[in-house]
């Protein structure tokens, strides 16, 4: 059987051509995305490889990790505003809630004006944990930043806050700006 090649339509054309200067400026803009896409996908797998192996000694995910860092990091976060930050459903967290709670790691207490509500607090085995498992990330976080060089510190936060939904950035400055 002879091999068939072929090149999807219009590409041929387009060849010999040449393209035109903004076909291969937004060819080479879109290379340039692709390759920081995937610069951010094993960046963030290998952000969340230690602390997964950390994890994993202890029967827990990742979602056990975000709670226990947003607890920690928002004492007395009320669980509709966790449900706001996950965006996980709340049979999810309530799964992780009751887990963590079991375990020790998370307490909850009543609102002082509604007792409607659970506040979230970490427990000194919780704040232990959530510190073990943010070492090694602080550490990629400080290496990342001193190969970068001077004032990438500013341009990394402005990059990533860039990727957020446009919507949700106001809120996620309230909530990393809230300590």
């Amino acid at each position: 059987m002879t091999d068939i090649i072929s090149t999807p339509p219009g590409d041929a054309a387009r060849r010999e051509r040449g393209g035109s200067a903004d076909e291969h400026g937004a060819l080479e803009d879109e290379r340039a995305c692709f390759e920081l896409m995937e610069l951010l996908f094993f960046a963030y797998r290998d952000f969340i490889s230690d602390p997964d192996q950390i994890l994993e000694s202890f029967g827990f995910g990742r979602a056990h990790h975000r709670v226990l860092h947003f607890v920690m990091r928002n004492p007395g976060i009320r669980v509709a505003e966790l449900l706001d930050i996950l965006k996980i459903t709340k049979q999810s967290l309530g799964r992780v809630l009751r887990q963590l709670i079991k375990d020790g790691y998370i307490y909850q207490r009543e609102g002082a004006s509604d007792r409607r509500q659970r506040l979230l607090y970490v427990t000194e085995t919780g704040k232990a944990l959530t510190l073990r498992l943010a070492r090694p990330q602080i550490q990629r976080i400080r290496e990342a930043l001193r190969q970068s060089g001077c004032g990438s510190e500013g341009q990394m936060r402005s990059l990533l806050t860039g990727l957020v939904n446009a919507g949700e950035r106001e809120r996620v400055r309230r909530w990393i700006g809230n300590r």
